[in-house]
């Protein structure tokens, strides 16, 4: 299941970079002790919100999901868009 949680958030970051963000400017994934750090940059400086799917637009499941699997998530923006910061358990 760690596993399976590290993977959606790193998913659900390179998606929502790709999809909403103008693309991926940047990768890091670190593992320090039991801990995993990803970083996940991308070209628009808009901080993801949460939201509710509609007939017409659906989805918004993603952010609340990484919110709720990561134990630290920050969002840093900077001149060239954004970077998502978090760090997830692995133990």
């Amino acid at each position: 299941a760690t596993a399976a949680d590290a993977l959606l958030v790193t998913s659900e970051l390179v998606t929502n970079a790709i999809r909403h963000g103008g693309g991926v400017t940047a990768f890091r994934a670190d593992v320090i002790e039991d801990l995993l750090s990803l970083s996940i940059g991308d070209a628009s400086p808009r901080v993801p919100a949460a939201r509710t799917g509609t007939v017409e637009r659906p989805g918004g499941y993603g952010w609340p999901l990484v919110q709720r699997l990561a134990e630290h998530v920050e969002c840093r923006t900077h001149a060239d868009g954004k970077t998502i910061s978090t760090v997830l358990r692995l133990s």
